[in-house]
């Protein structure tokens, strides 16, 4: 059985967005090794057009790059029919299909951002980790990755890194329900 990791980028006010400036060697460090420990990708759709752009372009990179684009990748979306970049669109109840993609054996499965599907499978019981990549800044609008009107979840801090940049990545686990 694998476990679903959610590795989620995210301001100090709680903004989903990129903020190049941090990244570093560090960063390289701890993505690549995400990216590495898993067998496939778990994307929302927004999530998988962004990436789809930026990774095809970067065929003459490094292995990382050689590594996002070779690895299986599956899509969550209601609106796309068809994928490419290594891709498979999720159809029907996504729960289900991810909960069998989670029964198989083998290493961890990823999700990169996708807000709305890390609040699906924490919905339904199926994320593991989640590690919030938190950003030494404020954005001060945005979208955000938990919804107002959320059920409350409990979580556990499983560990915590912290690079030189002031990023600190906070790692969760669920442990219940509550409210």
């Amino acid at each position: 059985m694998s476990k679903i990791v959610a590795v989620v980028r995210i301001s100090m006010d709680g903004v989903l967005e990129e903020f190049t400036p941090f990244w570093d060697e560090e960063e390289d460090k701890f993505q690549r090794g995400q990216l590495f420990a898993s067998r496939a990708l778990l994307l929302g759709r927004r999530t998988y057009d962004a990436m789809s752009k930026v990774w095809r372009a970067m065929t003459h990179e490094d292995d990382f790059a050689a590594r996002m684009n070779s690895i299986p990748k599956y899509v969550a979306s209601t609106t796309l029919s068809d994928a490419d970049w290594s891709s498979v669109v999720i159809k029907g109840d996504v729960a289900e299909q991810v909960a069998k993609l989670k029964r198989e054996p083998g290493r961890d499965l990823l999700v990169y951002g996708s807000a709305a599907l890390v609040n699906h499978l924490i919905e339904h019981g199926l994320l593991d980790e989640l590690k919030l990549l938190l950003r030494p800044v404020v954005v001060g609008a945005g979208r955000h990755l938990f919804p107002s009107g959320v059920a409350i979840t409990t979580w556990a801090l499983a560990g915590t890194t912290v690079f030189s940049s002031g990023a600190v990545v906070l790692d969760y686990r669920p442990v219940g329900f509550g409210g």
